[in-house]
């Protein structure tokens, strides 16, 4: 039977962030891609997670999630490791910077949008060197306001440092050497924190190491849940 792999994507992107492992990862999984709805803690998130595994009749998969879906794969693999065959947690943080800043941009973006934000946040996703920017800049100026702000509030309260412990799953965390949003401090972290996991920083990219860096990720991953 094809073991299942679900991604879980950034704040401010869709499933479509994920296209440059697909081909990489089709053959030998059975991916799971989605979007996340407007929810306000990472916990609901989580368990829509576990409804969509329940709808497609899952029983245990593997997660790979980036920045917030990061987090989700942590409240996942401490809350549910039932669920979880094998965790990455890729550019993301066990308490995430600028709690007050997002808060904010949530309340701003209900009114707004998301162009406000556009040019600063591509440029904490990749570094200077990347020109490829036009598809991820369309991504986040189509995030729904309302979902968007809602996982602001998410990232915010997020603090998951003192349940690191708790995780047992099998997990590899990823950074991004030159990542301003989530640096590779974060990730030790995580890493120090969850028995037994394993840490892999990506040189010459920023926050979505899995674009601009796409080849070493799809390797690391494959290698990792295989």
């Amino acid at each position: 039977m094809t073991p299942t792999l679900v991604l879980s994507n950034a704040l401010g992107t869709d499933r479509h962030a994920w296209d440059l492992q697909m081909p990489t990862l089709e053959p030998h999984f059975r991916v799971l891609r989605y979007e996340h709805r407007g929810r306000s803690s990472v916990e609901e998130l989580g368990a829509d997670v576990l409804e969509l595994l329940d709808e497609h009749d899952v029983d245990r998969a593997s997660f790979c999630g980036i920045s917030l879906g990061g987090a989700v794969g942590m409240w996942l693999a401490a809350s549910a490791p039932e669920r979880i065959d094998r965790l990455v947690v890729a550019c993301s943080s066990a308490r995430f910077a600028g709690s007050d800043a997002y808060r904010e941009r949530a309340e701003r973006v209900r009114v707004e949008g998301t162009a406000a934000f556009v040019d600063v946040t591509l440029d904490r996703w990749f570094t200077p060197r990347f020109r490829d920017r036009e598809r991820y800049r369309t991504m986040l100026l189509e995030t729904p306001r309302a979902a968007y702000a809602a996982c602001c509030e998410a990232v915010a309260a997020w603090d998951f440092r003192e349940r690191l412990g708790e995780i047992s799953t099998s997990t590899l965390v990823v950074a991004g050497a030159e990542d301003p949003a989530t640096p590779p401090e974060h990730a030790e972290t995580i890493a120090g924190g969850i028995p037994d996991a394993r840490l892999l920083v990506l040189p010459d990219c920023a926050h979505l190491a899995n674009v601009e860096q796409a080849d070493r990720f799809n390797a690391v991953l494959l290698e990792e849940l295989t």
